[in-house]
C-alpha cells in the first residue's frame, strides 16, 4: 500500500471523506493543496457508466482547452514531400517517413503524440501492434490532410481523451498556477466534449464519478450533477 508524505496527509485532512464539491470549489481546494516546489499539473479524472468491453461504447475524442494544458507536447509527424516543411514550420519536434517507422520499431519512444498525413498511414500501419492506442487515428484528430493544422492545434492546447480499461478518462486541464476561472473553463470544456461523445448504446447514469487533483496532491471529488450543469451552461 502506498505511503504518502506529511504534506499530502496534511492536505488530505482538509477534505471530508466522500464529500462532493462544486467544480469551482473543488478546483480552488486543489490549488490550495498544491504545495510542491514546481508548478503542478491539475488533472481531471472521470469514471463513466459505459460497458468498456463493448466496441460500440468506446469514448474517445479531442478537445481544445481555452487556456491550454500548460504543457507543450512533443509531437512527431509522419509526412513526405512538401508536408515535411509544413509540419516543421507548425512546430513538429520530429518529422519523418519510413526512417521514423524503423526508429520506433527499434524501441524509440521519445514523443507524446504521433500524427500523420492520410497517405502516410499505409506506412505507419505496420506499427499498429507496437503503438496500440498511441497509433495516429482520424477519430482522435491525429490523421488528416492538413498536417500543419493538426500540429498547431496540438501545440496550442488540444488534448486527446480516451476511455481506459477501467472505464475511466484522465486528462490534464492546466497548472496549479492557473486562476480558478481558467481551470474552471478548461474543466467545463472537457466535460462538454465527453458528454458529446456519449455512446448511443450507453444506459443509465453516464457521469459516475469525477475528481480533480494536482500532481502531488490528494483528489477532490466533484458532484457529477454540478459538473454537467457547468458544462451545459457554457454552451
Amino acid at each position: 500500500m502506498a505511503r504518502h508524505g506529511k504534506r499530502y496527509q496534511s492536505a488530505a485532512a482538509t477534505l471530508e471523506r466522500g464529500d462532493l464539491l462544486g467544480p469551482e470549489e473543488a478546483l480552488q481546494r486543489v490549488k490550495e493543496m498544491a504545495s510542491a516546489k514546481f508548478d503542478e499539473t491539475v488533472e481531471l479524472a472521470m469514471r463513466l457508466g459505459v460497458d468498456r468491453r463493448s466496441g460500440e461504447q468506446m469514448v474517445r475524442g479531442t478537445v481544445s482547452l481555452p487556456h491550454g494544458s500548460g504543457k507543450s507536447p512533443r509531437v512527431v509527424a509522419f509526412a513526405r514531400g512538401e508536408d515535411v516543411q509544413r509540419a516543421e514550420e507548425a512546430g513538429a519536434d520530429v518529422v519523418g517517413a519510413e526512417d521514423l517507422v524503423t526508429k520506433i520499431e527499434g524501441g524509440w519512444k521519445d514523443f507524446d503524440v504521433l500524427v500523420a498525413t492520410r497517405e502516410m498511414m499505409r506506412v505507419v500501419g505496420r506499427l499498429g501492434k507496437r503503438l496500440g492506442p498511441r497509433m495516429p487515428n482520424p477519430k482522435a484528430g491525429t490523421v488528416g490532410d492538413d498536417i500543419a493544422k493538426i500540429v498547431r492545434d496540438l501545440k496550442g492546447g488540444r488534448i486527446q481523451f480516451r476511455l481506459d480499461r477501467g472505464g475511466n478518462i484522465q486528462v490534464p486541464i492546466g497548472k496549479a498556477s492557473y486562476a480558478v476561472d481558467q481551470l474552471k473553463e478548461n474543466f467545463g470544456t472537457v466535460l462538454q466534449a465527453v458528454l458529446r461523445a456519449r455512446p448511443a448504446a450507453a444506459k443509465g447514469q453516464y457521469l459516475r464519478k469525477i475528481a480533480v487533483s494536482s500532481t502531488m496532491g490528494p483528489s477532490a471529488l466533484v458532484d457529477p450533477a454540478a459538473a454537467q450543469a457547468l458544462a451545459e451552461s457554457m454552451l
